[in-house]
């Protein structure tokens, strides 16, 4: 995933890049508005400070929405309800508060990431994985070779984020955060069940992967399956 970083603070700055870049997210860094607006990269989220040195972010955040519908998620020292309240209504999708955890900033990141999806998707109809799965993202259902499968909320989720990147490897503090919640302290043994759960559900469609000691990965299996195997790799 790639990140446009807007961000004066070199301290702050370098500390989210080091962060992100752990998660495997993309980060182009710049340190003015002017230089936000002229970005021409493609970025797929913006984490935006409100106290840029050549110009307010909210006029930053307020040009970028008039342009393009990419998420934006709002870094700023400033706590006053009334500036969360106008970022909000310029087309910000979140505000992050300083001081601020990077795990919590990447929590922001996939929590929106997965609120704007349908929104991104919409007229596209289901996603396609392999000839026997599809995944609507929109609608929030699940189809094996044409039968609607009946997911748990967190089993969904799990699938969901699984196969915003089939074939890379997730980590188990990665899923946690993303499908879970960053300040979840329960025991990962949670995820190992859902893993299960999936793998019993769709197998043959998925392989998930359990690399030991990391976390899993998902691969589309594009042959149809002939022995109904349940996909497990330990």
């Amino acid at each position: 995933m790639r990140v446009l970083l807007v961000e004066d603070d070199e301290p702050v700055a370098e500390s989210l890049r080091r962060g992100l870049k752990r998660y495997s997210f993309e980060v182009e860094w710049v340190t003015t508005g002017a230089a936000a607006l002229a970005h021409t990269g493609p970025y797929d989220v913006v984490l935006l400070d409100l106290g840029l040195p050549d110009t307010d972010g909210l006029d930053v955040c307020k040009a970028l929405r008039a342009r393009s519908n990419v998420p934006i998620i709002v870094i700023s020292a400033r706590s006053d309800e009334t500036d969360r309240v106008v970022g909000l209504e310029l087309g910000a999708d979140d505000y992050v508060s300083k001081p601020f955890g990077v795990r919590e900033v990447i929590a922001r990141i996939r929590a929106v990431m997965r609120r704007v999806q349908p929104r991104s998707a919409e007229g596209t109809g289901p996603d396609r994985y392999g000839p026997r799965l599809t995944v609507d993202r929109k609608a929030a259902r699940v189809h094996l070779d044409g039968e609607e499968v009946s997911l748990a909320p967190k089993e969904y989720d799990l699938l969901s984020f699984l196969t915003e990147e089939p074939g890379a490897l997730m980590t188990r503090e990665q899923i946690m955060e993303a499908v879970w919640d960053a300040n979840w302290f329960g025991p990962t043994k949670t995820l190992d069940v859902h893993v299960a759960a999936l793998r019993r559900k769709l197998a043959g469609a998925i392989t998930i992967e359990a690399v030991r000691g990391v976390g899993f990965r998902l691969v589309v299996n594009e042959g149809e399956a002939a022995d109904g195997g349940n996909g497990n790799v330990s």
